[in-house]
């Protein structure tokens, strides 16, 4: 085998933590939340948005924990309203959707 196979084989997978289980798992299949300038937080899909980030699992249990407890408010710096946490709880609802449908 030579040099550049080795090197391509052997690339390294970013990991990241679920801040609602604790589990580290790799970027790619971990969802990330990040927080907006306006204050708000949203899903981004494509984990290159600009902002503060942070990490769940794509479980369901994870997804409906991160709005129960602080979690999310906490490692993003930012209060929830209510119409924030609406929001939130509807884009949870659509993953999970398409999630069971896969």
């Amino acid at each position: 085998m030579n040099l550049i196979s080795e090197m391509i084989t052997n690339k390294k997978v970013p990991q990241r933590t679920c801040v609602v289980c604790r589990q580290v798992g790799g970027k790619r299949g971990l969802q990330r939340f990040v927080r907006t300038p306006e204050g708000g937080v949203s899903p981004d899909s494509t984990g290159k948005a600009p902002g503060r980030g942070a990490y769940l699992c794509r479980e369901p249990a994870c997804l409906n924990g991160a709005l129960k407890g602080n979690q999310l408010e906490y490692v993003l710096k930012v209060r929830l309203g209510s119409e924030d946490r609406e929001t939130l709880r509807a884009a949870i609802a659509e993953m999970l959707k398409e999630q069971s449908s896969v």
